[in-house]
C-alpha cells in the first residue's frame, strides 16, 4: 500500500492497543480520514488524557509497550455518532453502532456486504487457540449496565458474524454475543461480593475463573493473562463500584431479564 493509497482508519475505540498508532498512521498516509467516535475525537488531537488513563492500567510497562503517543491533526479526523454510514464502496457501508461499556468512546461497525460487526472489545478477549471468552473490563470508563445493553443491541443487529479485535471471528455469533452476557455477569458477581466483603477484587476473580485454564497450554494461558489478565478488569470492576455503590447504596442498577 502506498502513501496515496489508504482512503480511511476506523477505529472501533481509543484505547492505545487499538488507536495508539493513529497519529503515525496519520501522517505516513496523508489521503487517509480517520473515522472515530465523537467521544472519542479530542483525545486523539491531544492524547494527554489518554495516555494518563493508560497508565492506570500499564504503570510502569507503559513506555515500553507503547513509546511515544503522536497527536492526529484535527482535520484528519472524521467524527462518528451512533447509526452513521461510512461509504467505503458504491454498494458498500459500514454502520457504527454505539457500544459503551468497555469504553464510553466505543462503536462497532456492521459491514452491510458481509453482514460482519466488528465489536473491538465491547464483547471481550477470546484466543482461539483456548477458546475460552473473557471479558474486557478496564477503567475508567467501565459500565456493567452499559455493557450489558450493548451485547443486547448487537443481537438485535442478527450479525452473520462477529469479530473480536482480540481475536477474530467467533462461532455462533448471536450464541457467542449471549454467553458474553453471561459471563459478564459472573465477574461481576464475584467483583461485587469481593468488594462489598473488603476482599482483594483481582485476587477474586483469579480463585473464581483461573480453573477454566487449567487444562490449557501454559504458553496459552501466559499469552492470555498477558492480553487480558485479571489485574486490569479487577481495577475497572472496582472503580465501577466505587462510583455505583452496592447493595441498597447502588444508583439504579436493573437489567431486564
Amino acid at each position: 500500500v502506498g502513501p496515496e493509497d489508504l482512503a480511511g482508519v476506523a477505529v472501533t475505540h481509543i484505547h492505545l492497543d487499538h488507536a495508539g498508532g493513529v497519529g503515525d498512521v496519520a501522517k505516513a498516509f496523508p489521503k487517509a480520514k480517520v473515522y472515530v467516535h465523537e467521544k472519542g475525537a479530542r483525545h486523539l488531537v491531544d492524547p494527554t488524557r489518554l495516555v494518563r488513563s493508560a497508565g492506570m492500567v500499564y504503570g510502569p510497562l507503559l513506555d515500553s509497550l507503547y513509546g511515544r503517543l503522536e497527536p492526529t491533526d484535527a482535520e484528519r479526523l472524521h467524527v462518528l455518532a451512533d447509526g452513521e454510514d461510512v461509504r467505503i464502496s458504491p454498494n458498500r457501508t459500514l454502520t457504527t453502532v454505539d457500544s459503551p461499556g468497555h469504553a464510553k468512546h466505543h462503536l462497532a461497525l456492521h459491514d452491510s456486504h458481509s453482514g460482519i460487526l466488528f465489536v473491538g472489545d465491547a464483547v471481550g478477549v477470546r484466543l482461539p487457540d483456548t477458546g475460552i471468552l473473557r471479558p474486557a473490563t478496564p477503567p475508567p470508563d467501565f459500565d456493567l449496565d452499559l455493557a450489558i445493553t450493548s451485547l443486547r443491541k448487537f443481537v438485535d443487529r442478527s450479525p452473520a458474524e462477529v469479530a473480536l479485535a482480540h481475536y477474530g471471528l467467533v462461532p455462533e455469533p448471536i450464541d457467542t454475543l449471549r454467553e458474553a452476557e453471561g459471563i459478564l455477569r459472573q465477574w461481576a458477581e464475584v467483583a461485587e461480593a469481593a468488594f462489598r466483603e473488603g476482599r482483594d477484587i483481582a485476587e477474586a476473580l483469579d480463585v473464581a475463573f483461573s480453573g477454566q485454564l487449567s487444562g490449557t497450554d501454559p504458553a496459552h494461558r501466559t499469552k492470555l493473562e498477558t492480553l487480558n489478565g485479571v489485574h486490569s478488569n479487577a481495577a475497572g470492576f472496582r472503580r465501577w463500584l466505587e462510583t455505583r455503590g452496592t447493595g441498597d447504596h447502588a444508583h439504579d442498577h436493573t437489567h431486564p431479564h
